[in-house]
């Protein structure tokens, strides 16, 4: 199995980090408007795009440290991977260590989903240090797969 690995520095406070990760407005400001659910562990959270979406039940929720969620229904390359964010404070940022992990082999979509992580987490970094960040519909757009 190979991994999505990420890391980015936020200068903001692990509570803001954690709002934007595990409220539904906080997800709809930096990665998809469409955007609802239940953001409760336990819980499925509903992210939709152009033309599908992804569908996330949250595993754990440790206020200012981790976030996870396993994949319970999209594309069949993603379903039973997980996303997780760890949070950890460093002079004065916040360090997003992010894993989408589990993914069975590194096909062609891994590598379009790896740069798409990339511009979504860029854009949480945006919402928390500025209060706007560049959810879909508003996001970079990469390849002809958007």
């Amino acid at each position: 199995m190979v991994d999505i690995l990420h890391r980015v520095g936020v200068v903001s406070s692990p509570d803001d980090v954690y709002a934007a990760l595990t409220t539904i407005d906080g997800l709809a400001g930096w990665w998809t408007e469409d955007t609802d659910g239940d953001s409760d562990v336990g819980g499925v959270i509903r992210f939709r795009f152009e033309p599908g979406g992804f569908d996330m039940k949250v595993m754990e929720a440790e206020p200012s440290g981790r976030v996870l969620w396993e994949v319970v229904d999209g594309p069949e390359e993603w379903i039973g991977t997980r996303i997780r964010f760890e949070l950890k404070r460093e002079d004065n940022f916040t360090i997003i260590l992010f894993r989408h992990e589990g993914w069975q082999e590194p096909v062609e979509f891994m590598y379009h989903c790896s740069t798409k992580w990339a511009t979504f987490l860029m854009s949480l970094k945006r919402l928390v240090e500025t209060g706007t960040g560049e959810p879909a519909p508003r996001d970079v757009k990469i390849s002809n797969w958007h």
